[in-house]
């Protein structure tokens, strides 16, 4: 028996195997069918009724993302009925829709506005009452204007069913239906871990990052300040992305320009606290395995992830790595180590940080994180957020010469930039833990086994005879499986894991550009990947910046000053003020 089906669409026969929709097969022949509630990383749901198309013999239109492809389908996706349809829907999703387009963040990328101009929309001939609902600005990160949802449940199922959070539901009836958090609640009232996968898949402006670019204006603009900035490693290849370039593309050069441009007083690179936090993680680890203490070890530059360890399991925080995250090494070694050798006054120094993840907004402002005996990281933009600072200036960013980063905190290795990849970090890690458990220089550098995107990847290291299990998972509805399989006592004997909270880790940080290129992730991942192959330094210790800073002022990895500087302890979230 075959495993394909043939159908005919638009009078273009195509064969596709069985289970794959309508929708798939249309896409098969190169025929786009309109969707608004279709996400290629959700299971199929029909509920917006915008790709409904024609089937010769049925009584009513179909929804093509949701009804699967049939044996001898005639199907129609552009006649007068279909048109008519989709027209409609739109229409009374405008109407519900506030006319606010030109100040909102989303205008110019949101896919209700892209609807209703490919399909020809010029007037809107309904005005439908809809209750007026609040605004919720209370979290950090992110900011919830349920006037503007259109229903299309992606923020509920992603929630849900990546993220395994389900902090978002579907609430009341008819006209007054609502996507809600539990009973209502304010997000700084429930248990969202800010990962901001939400505002990613997100259609429209319902869910946004909240702003902070007229913050950090202020400061760059104040000469009282030293403005410092830090960029992250996904940033160097999803930033080119809002100014027509493909995703992957490293901007790297033309992003510090942008940056001096800008008025930054000095632009330093998150990829040399990225080469610390190994050090300090290596140790680590090395020092768990000798003892036997606390393992398997968990890894993670996320603060997405730790939000959620410390609100789902925080039994378990005891597993975690005591290291900050390379935000916040930063931000506490540029108000110490990096004032005392650019004779700096500290309090002076505001700290800004470019960020692919929304839940970085939150992290910098966490109580603990002060360890330079100021805030140590002021304020966090995303890669967005960035973007859009850059095309506020009038800068032209394709046209910028490529410029390096000051020196001192300014040099990073490969290994730094693949923590912008799931499982770069602990590939970073076993680069430097292999040369100082053995004594010998690593020739082979990549750790293929530990990269892709596909489920839990598992993998046993052989460091000259010391063998380890590590394990690297993303997304927090895998994160979550980890967590259990730990409970129940470990049956695959890991010694050591990574977790990212979103899926692909931080090259789809929720403050990363919105892509309609259904491989960005993967052309992201390349990107860095070509970053790290291209670098003369692909370990972190063999960062000569990083081997000044111990030598000059922590010692050593692991020491007195670096625990007091670079190390935090994690909590039970539901006993900390989330301000």
């Amino acid at each position: 028996m075959s495993d394909n089906v043939t159908l005919t669409i638009d009078n273009l026969e195509v064969s596709v195997p069985k289970g794959v929709t309508i929708w798939g097969a249309a896409k098969k022949l190169g025929i786009n069918i309109p969707t608004l509630c279709h996400h290629p990383d959700l299971k199929p749901y029909g509920g917006c009724r915008v790709c409904v198309v024609e089937i010769q013999g049925a009584k009513a239109l179909a929804a093509s993302c949701s009804c699967p492809a049939a044996e001898g389908q005639k199907v129609k996706t552009n006649s007068p009925i279909v048109r008519e349809a989709r027209r409609l829907t739109v229409e009374l999703l405008l109407a519900n829709h506030p006319r606010d387009c030109f100040t909102c963040p989303r205008n110019q990328n949101c896919e209700l506005q892209a609807l209703a101009m490919d399909l020809g929309i010029r007037e809107v001939r309904f005005d439908l009452a809809k209750p007026s609902w609040p605004i919720d600005e209370t979290s950090p990160s992110l900011a919830r204007d349920p006037n503007k949802c259109v229903l299309c449940g992606r923020c509920v199922r992603f929630c849900s069913d990546i993220q395994s959070c389900s902090v978002y539901t579907f609430a009341n009836r008819g006209y007054g239906s609502i996507v809600s958090t539990a009973f209502g609640k304010d997000l700084s009232e429930v248990r969202c871990t800010l990962c901001g996968q939400c505002s990613v898949v997100c259609p429209v402006g319902a869910i946004t990052v909240k702003d902070h670019t007229e913050q950090v204006l202020a400061a760059i603009n104040d000469p009282q300040k030293i403005v410092v900035v830090q960029t992250a490693p996904s940033v160097r290849v999803a930033l080119g992305e809002s100014f027509g370039l493909a995703p992957g593309t490293i901007v790297t050069g033309q992003m510090v320009a942008v940056l001096r441009r800008l008025g930054f007083d000095r632009i330093l690179d998150t990829n040399f606290t990225a080469d610390v936090t190994i050090m300090e993680e290596a140790t680590e680890f090395l020092q768990r395995l000798e003892s036997g203490k606390n393992l398997p070890m968990i890894t993670s530059c996320s603060p997405g992830w730790i939000n959620f360890l410390e609100m789902f399991y925080p039994e378990m925080v005891e597993y975690h790595s005591t290291c900050k995250s390379p935000q916040q090494i930063f931000g506490a070694l540029v108000k110490t180590y990096y004032a005392e050798k650019e004779s700096l006054v500290s309090s002076k120094i505001v700290s800004v940080s470019i960020m692919p993840c929304t839940a970085k907004k939150f992290e910098c402002l966490r109580p603990e994180m002060n360890a330079s005996g100021y805030q140590d990281v002021d304020y966090v933009l995303t890669t967005r957020e960035l973007a859009g600072l850059i095309k506020s200036s009038g800068l032209h960013f394709n046209s910028l010469k490529p410029e390096p980063y000051d020196s001192l905190m300014g040099q990073g290795t490969g290994a730094a930039t693949i923590f912008g990849v799931t499982g770069g970090v602990m590939e970073a890690a076993l680069r430097t833990a292999y040369e100082v458990v053995t004594k010998k220089t690593l020739l082979e550098v990549e750790f293929t086994a530990v990269r892709g995107l596909e489920g839990i990847r598992e993998a046993e290291i052989d460091l000259d005879g010391t063998k380890i299990k590590v394990a690297v998972a993303h997304g927090l509805g895998r994160a979550r499986k980890v967590l259990e399989s730990i409970k129940a006592g470990n049956p695959n004997g890991w010694h050591f894991i990574e977790v990212m909270a979103c899926p692909g880790g931080c090259i789809s940080g929720g403050g990363q550009p919105i892509s309609r290129d259904l491989a960005y992730r993967r052309k992201r991942i390349n990107g860095l990947y070509q970053d790290d192959r291209e670098l003369a330094l692909r370990k972190s210790h063999e960062n000569p910046e990083v081997q000044a800073l111990y030598r000059d002022f922590l010692i050593e990895p692991c020491g007195h000053l670096s625990h007091k500087l670079l190390h935090t302890t994690l909590h039970n979230a539901n006993e900390r003020f989330h301000k």
